[in-house]
């Protein structure tokens, strides 16, 4: 399975937060399973860190080494495709994380509820 993860997923993963559902560790830890993170989810951490919205530890960069997890650059395509969605969702960045998942053939992980709004695969 190739999945993309949400950015709360990708925080949750690396802090072992126990709001990561069953479901999602064992398809984030299976071996058949090609996990992606976004280069928007890194830019979101970033952005929240440096408003102090958000007080996460390691760099993403290095979350994604640790975990064997792949990094997913953004495309002009992937901004071109988010930037075409309806506005079901209003988030810049969770609209991008839909465009990337149905363009790249990758399965949405999220908890969030207006992300699943859109017609993208996920978790």
């Amino acid at each position: 399975m190739r999945l993309l993860l949400d950015t709360h997923v990708v925080l949750w993963w690396d802090a072992d937060d126990s709001r990561l559902s069953a479901l999602f560790r064992d398809a984030i830890a299976s071996a058949d399973s090609e996990v992606f993170v976004s280069a928007a989810s890194a830019w979101e951490i970033g952005i929240k860190k440096a408003s102090g919205k958000l007080q996460a530890g390691a760099s993403v960069a290095l979350t994604i080494r640790r975990h064997a997890f792949t990094a997913l650059p953004v495309t002009v395509e992937h901004a071109e495709w988010a930037g075409s969605l309806p506005l079901l969702h209003r988030d810049p960045f969770d609209r991008l994380l839909v465009a990337q998942a149905q363009l790249e053939g990758l399965a949405l992980v999220t908890v969030d509820e207006q992300i699943l709004r859109y017609q993208v695969p996920h978790l």
